[in-house]
């Protein structure tokens, strides 16, 4: 029991210490400093320092300000620390989850929506078998 317990301690921190890289690299691909996202997620600098060095697990709603303060989906911190599953991506998908215009439900939505097109897209025959059929 205690190696299961010493197991899942170290998946748990190398889950954090990836969200905190993950963190450090967007806020470095957006050219903001530390003190800066700090200031926009309204946390302190330590704190933001201490979850990007993986030694704090930030709550939903801290990671949901981090976001705003990168200008990246709050879904793909959720993914990162493993509150949410992963999602199928592609072009549109990608789109609709970086467009810093529109909020997480309209978001999510939109992808809804699109989802469920798909589904009645790939349940309907294609134009080639139903003339095959005739």
């Amino acid at each position: 029991m205690e190696r299961v317990d010493k197991a899942v301690n170290k998946a748990v921190n190398q889950a954090v210490s990836d969200l905190g890289s993950y963190i450090r690299t967007q806020r470095n691909n957006a050219q903001i400093s530390l003190r800066q996202l700090a200031k926009l997620a309204g946390v302190s600098n330590p704190y933001l320092s201490q979850v990007e060095r993986g030694l704090r697990k930030p709550s939903a709603e801290i990671l949901q300000q981090i976001a705003k303060g990168l200008r990246i989906s709050a879904e793909a911190l959720y993914v990162q620390a493993g509150i949410l599953e992963r999602r199928e991506s592609g072009p549109v998908v990608d789109a609709v989850l970086a467009d810093p215009q529109l909020n997480e439900r309209q978001k999510q939505v939109l992808l809804d929506i699109y989802a469920s097109f798909r589904r009645e897209h790939d349940a309907e025959p294609d134009e080639d078998s139903k003339q095959t059929e005739e």
